[in-house]
Formats: C-alpha cells, sequence, structure tokens
C-alpha cells in the first residue's frame, strides 16, 4: 500500500485523527482522558507544535495543529506510543491500542480553518443519539430530515458544551485556555471585536447544531490530501516529496476551476451574460452556477454567497437543496448539471 503523501510548508496547518484499533475505545474512563490531555499538551512542548484545536472522543481524536519544523509524523508517533504503553501498563493488556499510522491533510487555514474547528468541536454531538447519525445528516442536507424541536437543539447544546474533552469550553469562555492551546487564529477568523470573538464564534458554531451540523469540510479535501483552493492546491504540489510511482496520491492532486471558470460555462450554455439570468425568478442558473462552485471549486458557502450577490450563506444551502431535489424530478436540469460538470471538467 502506498505510503501517505508527506507536505511541509512552513506556516501549514494539519488535521490530524487517528482511531482506535478495530474502531474499539482509545480512552476508557476520565483517568484515561486525562492521561491522553497530558501527553497532548507534553507533544506540543516536546515536539513545537503548536495545537489549535482539538476534540477526544471514545475510539478516536482529531486536531488541528501546526509543526514548527518537519516533525509531524515525530510528534504523533510519540504521542500515540507514549499514550499507548501508558494506557497498556494500566489496564495490564498488550497489542496495539491504534489502528496504523495517523491520517492527515494540509489545511488552507485562513480560508478553511474557522469550518474545520467547528467540524472538530462539533464531533460530541454528531451522534445516533442526538438524532445527528450519518445517515439522519443525510436526511437533513437532502431536505426530508424531520422537524427538530426545541428542546431537542437545547439538549444538543447542553451536551456539546458540557464535553470537557475538546477545545470548545476554552474556545467559548466555559474553561480556562490551558498553555498549550492556541485560540486566537481560529478565533480572529470568527470576526468582531476582541471581546466579542468568543460569542461569535459560539453562535457560530452552534448554529450548526439548528441545522443539522451542516456539510463536512473533509468533502472538500483533494486528493486526500489538501483542503485549500486552486493556488493552495498547486502551491502543495510544488511541496509533495516521495517517489511518484509509490504515491499515487500524487496524480489526484488537480488544479480546481474557479468561479469566473464557471460563470464562462454556465453562461456560453444558456446563452446569455450571467447578470441577464443571475437575479431572475424561476431561472435556475444561478443555482446550477452555485453548485459547480460547491462541488468543483470547492467554494464555501459564505464564499459563494459573496460572489453571487447573496445575503447569507444560508440562502446558499437553501438554493443548494432545492437545487438537488429539482434535479431528481427534471431531466432537462439533470443533463443541464451532468454537461456542464463535464466541460468545466475538461476546460471547455
Amino acid at each position: 500500500m502506498a505510503r501517505p503523501l508527506r507536505i511541509y510548508v512552513p506556516g501549514a496547518w494539519y488535521h490530524v485523527t487517528a482511531r482506535g484499533n478495530e474502531r474499539r475505545d482509545i480512552v476508557r474512563d476520565d483517568s484515561d482522558r486525562e492521561g491522553f490531555l497530558t501527553r497532548l499538551g507534553a507533544m506540543t512542548e516536546r515536539f513545537r507544535v503548536s495545537l489549535y484545536a482539538y476534540v477526544l472522543m471514545q475510539n478516536h481524536f482529531h486536531l488541528l495543529v501546526e509543526p514548527g519544523e518537519d516533525n509531524l509524523s515525530r510528534a504523533m508517533q510519540w504521542l500515540n506510543v507514549s499514550y499507548s504503553q501508558w494506557f497498556n501498563r494500566r489496564r495490564q493488556r498488550s497489542g496495539h491500542l491504534f489502528q496504523g499510522r495517523f491520517k492527515s491533510i494540509v489545511v488552507d487555514w485562513q480560508r478553511w480553518g474557522l469550518d474545520l474547528s467547528r467540524y472538530v468541536h462539533l464531533n460530541p454531538v454528531r451522534t445516533r443519539r442526538q438524532g445527528l447519525s450519518k445517515a439522519e445528516r443525510a436526511r437533513h442536507k437532502a431536505g426530508v430530515g424531520k422537524a427538530v424541536s426545541g428542546e431537542v437543539v437545547r439538549a444538543r447544546r447542553e451536551a456539546l458544551r458540557a464535553w470537557r474533552w475538546s477545545s470548545y469550553r476554552a474556545y467559548i469562555g466555559l474553561a480556562a485556555v490551558p498553555d498549550w492551546l492556541n485560540c486566537e487564529p481560529v478565533l480572529g477568523l470568527a470576526g468582531g471585536k476582541r471581546g466579542e470573538r468568543q460569542r461569535a464564534y459560539r453562535q457560530y458554531v452552534e448554529k450548526a447544531v439548528l441545522e443539522g451540523l451542516g456539510e463536512s469540510p473533509r468533502g472538500q479535501v483533494q486528493g486526500q490530501t489538501v483542503l485549500g483552493d486552486r493556488d493552495y492546491v498547486a502551491q502543495m504540489q510544488e511541496a509533495l516529496r516521495g517517489d511518484g510511482k509509490e504515491q499515487a496520491g500524487l496524480k489526484q492532486l488537480k488544479k480546481r476551476p474557479n468561479w469566473e471558470e464557471v460563470i464562462q460555462v454556465v453562461e456560453e450554455m444558456k446563452g446569455e451574460r450571467w447578470e441577464a439570468f443571475r437575479d431572475r425568478r424561476g431561472d435556475w442558473g444561478r443555482d446550477v452556477a452555485l453548485w459547480l462552485g460547491r462541488l468543483e471549486c470547492g467554494l464555501r458557502l459564505r464564499d459563494l454567497a459573496e460572489v453571487a450577490g447573496l445575503g447569507h450563506y444560508g440562502s446558499v444551502w437553501t438554493a443548494l437543496r432545492q437545487l438537488e431535489r429539482r434535479r431528481g424530478e427534471d431531466r432537462r436540469l439533470a443533463r443541464f448539471l451532468s454537461r456542464a460538470q463535464h466541460r468545466l471538467a475538461k476546460g471547455e
């Protein structure tokens, strides 16, 4: 099996995940959790790793980190081995605790740091118990999910705030920020004055609880390696290291089209200028462009709202959901989407 791509660029952030062997638990009680966090803090100091967000779940963990040098693999190996040895001694067990190597993607943090930190922090409520299993989230995304009562939303919000094993409580002011955690870069992306950032971030994260958690930024990862726009992917390609024959993922990294190319394709297929049909009632041309921008360009909802002249990213989400429903009912629209997607991929 090909080894994962190795990318190091000074200042780049990484989303790191590791899961228990055979999806088994990596923690069994609060002492285990405290032991893991102690070693997580020690890792940041020992290897000069900046930690921006984390969550520890029953059988896996997520980190959002920035290595100070090209040593992410050594840092993660130390964390997993150190914790595994301590856990095994404590439990009088032997054998692997984690499932193979950790996984990581390099992240354009200025564009995706906010969304990805929310994804990390929402893990405690992304469960069947909270009515947010993978299948239930898919139904909500398709617009066929059950209506959520205020009581359910409050229960989810309380569960999220009560989870002590993530950085979320420190982000919103419910817990002290440990020395080894840096919340400021992400809070800065949330907007507002310094004293208002915690509240703005809390509203941003918890609004997703009402909306069914929204789309995962993981779905926008390129080549299983990079989360970023077209230019960022090109930048990371230059930093790739490894044998091309061994690294199958090298061939998967392709430059994504940009918004201007999307508009050009839709205009040519419709035979009209963007300004003519963008705000025309009942015309799905604008929504096709939004759909392509999301799927092919990897643009965030808020970016699409800005370039399309919509007031709020929620309007984009609603438009995309409606387009997906119409796509299943309107063969002409389905063919149009298919042809537009093909032309954009081919650069025609």
